[in-house]
């Protein structure tokens, strides 16, 4: 039996962590190395408590020749970062996964602009894949690197694919109303993400333009096959983690609330971590905490020539570190539940 070696390179963060957490379950997978700059020294138990007597693991500052020993190296670090080691360890015939922007985006310029770095991994691309399994499985099967998708476009992509991919919405004029817990703006202080300023409270963010917007639309007109108009408005909710995207569309058929139901149960049949939830349900975020599941309903509302898709996941498994690890599954032609069927947390 195949034991995939692991690395992880920038292990502090909540996705780093949650890698860790799932990893830890994995019967085929080892962490042999997790590094961090301001952190080397340190045992990762005596950081994360919830691992004690789980790794015996010290972090250490990243060492490309030692990276390059491992089957595949875990990327949970700040954009940027990514894109300036990969090439060193795909030719060394290390695969790369990367939670971060790095490879998520084929339009360099639109990259640079929206994550204000110079866009140094135009080469890298060819060997890049966007890690959207549902989508994308043929293509991660023989990738070197993943791009792994952000949290928001993972709920909404997967929520308003199987119409785009039908024929049956205009794709001018598509809105996703985006909800975020706080787990979703990583671990740095940031006064914003005091207990004190956003409990009790609800808001919208990025209006103006989000990040995660050029990500979507190019990867909805891709796969739509011609160009795709999106409105995308994230909120932050007052919650550790969890994920709720309400999208609309306006429908180009007279279709039943029947016919929706059977074209989403039918799109997604096969696959294990897409939960098509029974008519007249609503999914809820608690639905899915702790899971790498994607819960979702479709309706139209009666009386109008809209369809409305509510999708949730838990933005640090699915929205990230889970769905990394079902890439890497995929990578290895390993089985690609393996190391990821928790069952959501209630309460």
């Amino acid at each position: 039996m195949k034991t995939v070696s692991v690395g992880i390179v920038g292990g502090t963060g909540y996705t780093g962590v949650e890698l860790l957490r799932l990893l830890a379950a994995h019967p085929q997978a080892q962490v042999t190395m997790i590094t961090s700059r301001s952190e080397e020294g340190v045992a990762v138990a005596d950081m994360y408590p919830n691992l004690r007597g789980v790794y015996d693991l010290r972090f250490s500052v990243p060492d490309i020749d030692q990276l390059k020993t491992c089957d595949v190296v875990f990327f949970a670090t700040p954009h940027g970062v990514a894109m300036s080691m990969a090439k060193d360890l795909i030719e060394s015939g290390t695969k790369v996964i990367d939670l971060a922007a790095d490879f998520r985006l084929e339009n360099l310029t639109a990259w640079q602009h929206w994550y204000k770095h110079e866009a140094t991994q135009g080469e890298l691309m060819a060997s890049a894949v966007y890690g959207l399994p549902e989508y994308y499985r043929e293509q991660i099967k023989k990738a070197m690197i993943i791009g792994n998708p952000g949290c928001y476009p993972t709920s909404i992509l997967l929520g308003i694919l199987p119409l785009l991919k039908a024929g049956l919405v205009k794709t001018d004029s598509i809105i996703a109303d985006g909800k975020s817990g706080v787990s979703g703006a990583g671990r740095g202080a940031s006064v914003a993400n005091l207990g004190a300023e956003m409990s009790e409270s609800f808001k919208a963010y990025g209006v103006a333009g989000h990040r995660h917007h050029p990500e979507m639309q190019e990867k909805l007109s891709q796969l739509a096959g011609e160009e795709v108009g999106l409105t995308f408005v994230p909120h932050l909710v007052p919650m550790v983690r969890g994920m709720e995207s309400t999208i609309y569309a306006t429908l180009t058929e007279d279709k039943s609330q029947a016919q929706l139901q059977a074209l989403f149960e039918t799109a997604y049949q096969n696959e294990p971590f897409v939960d098509v939830m029974p008519a007249g349900s609503l999914p809820e975020t608690r639905m899915v905490k702790g899971s790498n599941m994607c819960r979702m309903a479709v309706y139209r509302p009666a009386g109008s020539n809209q369809v409305v898709v509510t999708s949730v996941i838990d933005n640090l498994v699915k929205g990230a570190s889970g769905q990394a690890i079902q890439n890497m599954n995929i990578l290895f032609d390993l089985p690609e539940t393996l190391g990821l069927n928790q069952v959501a947390l209630l309460p």
